[in-house]
């Protein structure tokens, strides 16, 4: 860590010194130089905000105050829903067996026309169909496109099990089916390139396991740019499109090179979580934390916090657990991690630390954070300027 970043850490102690543990908080100087950030690696292309990855109504009003962020990827209808009495322009990201919500949808015309479902099968037409009948405004469409590298014939899959749609052929069969069905407007593609924008190309480790992770991710952008534009050309000789979205935090540069990407999709980027540490392009600065208080001390090299197993989903490893951000040099115990109850830390800094002092975290993933809180206190310069609700905190708890 450099002497401006423990600076600056003292400076956010300083200013929430008054709160008490557990507690979340934001650097908004952090938050906009990462927004600001964002909006030059994605060039000219515009951005729509992944509302999974900030969870709090305030925040993600503050960065689509900004002109490259345009829209909201919504992570469920109900959120979509619950988003778009407020914002225009809402696709949900994935799929939805919400019964409720999608009559809800289809009973208004003006939500109707802000949200875009995403689908990958006809199924998911005869899903929406079954549930609210022919009688309702058009539904928009976007078609979800599966941007993983297959080898091998298919018999090798790398990247995010989503779509089923990998080919040109694919896309069109599903893109005629949809606007051949009465009560559906097919108005987007889009491609999230996991393996790419998902994965730190910079991991610590063996040198080859490095080596063979950037290779794929090389062979896998070259093919999805090139499967990507023929798609996109076979599929407007269908219908007209709106967008077509790709990218994510991790692969902004790349995805926005694309002529056949007409918008990209970031959010993890302005928290910058633990598992953005690891890329070589970009490296933004952590502006989310949780804070827990010391409350034991075991032996003079241990101090143990209260709380602090916020893990993120994903597959188990010690990349899902938090990362301690400050004291510096503090290490978890082996043999029990971060805990539901507590986490002791060992490390030069721990010989250090007394009941009640504090010991800041970052969680691995960006919007998983605000599940556990309902407030995020948000520090500009050396004070705390606002408190604003999670979407927990508004009662919300989609997922």
């Amino acid at each position: 860590m450099t002497q401006a970043g423990a600076l600056r850490f003292e400076a956010l102690q300083a200013a929430t010194a008054h709160l008490e543990p557990p507690f979340a908080a934001v650097d908004l100087d952090a938050f906009d130089v990462n927004a600001a950030d964002l909006t030059r690696r994605a060039g000219d292309k515009p951005i729509r905000l992944a509302s999974k990855s900030v969870r709090s109504r305030a925040l993600i009003r503050r960065a689509l105050e900004r002109e490259s962020f345009q829209g909201i990827l919504a992570f469920t209808l109900a959120e979509a829903l619950w988003l778009a009495e407020e914002h225009e322009d809402v696709v949900i990201g994935y799929p939805t067996a919400d019964v409720a919500s999608l009559r809800l949808l289809a009973a208004d015309e003006r939500l109707a026309s802000r949200v875009t479902l995403m689908i990958d099968s006809t199924e998911h037409l005869d899903f929406v169909d079954a549930a609210v009948g022919p009688a309702r405004p058009p539904i928009r469409i976007c078609i979800d496109l599966d941007a993983a590298l297959e080898l091998a014939g298919g018999r090798v899959h790398l990247g995010p099990r989503r779509s089923p749609v990998h080919s040109p052929r694919q896309a069109v069969q599903l893109a005629r089916a949809v606007v051949a069905r009465v009560g559906f407007e097919l108005v987007g593609l889009m491609a999230y390139e996991g393996q790419i924008a998902g994965l730190g190309d910079n991991q610590p480790g063996l040198p080859v396991k490095r080596g063979v992770l950037r290779a794929m991710q090389r062979m896998s952008a070259d093919d999805l740019k090139q499967r990507r534009a023929a798609i996109v050309d076979a599929v407007e000789a269908v219908a007209p499109l709106e967008f077509v979205n790709g990218g994510g935090t991790g692969s902004l540069e790349l995805t926005s090179a694309e002529e056949a990407v007409t918008e990209l999709t970031a959010g993890s980027g302005l928290y910058a979580p633990g598992l953005f540490d690891h890329y070589r392009a970009f490296h933004p600065y952590p502006s989310a934390f949780f804070v827990l208080s010391v409350v034991r001390r075991p032996s003079p090299e241990i101090a143990t916090v209260l709380g602090g197993g916020w893990v993120a989903s994903g597959p188990p490893g010690n990349d899902r657990l938090p990362t301690i951000a400050w004291p510096r040099g503090l290490r978890y115990s082996p043999t029990e991690a971060a805990g539901e109850v507590q986490t002791p830390v060992s490390g030069a800094a721990a010989a250090d630390l007394v009941i009640g002092d504090r010991v800041w975290f970052r969680h691995a993933k960006a919007g998983e954070l605000c599940e556990r809180v309902d407030v995020l206190h948000l520090v500009q310069g050396d004070r705390v300027v606002e408190a604003v609700p999670t979407y927990r905190g508004e009662g919300k708890y989609f997922l």
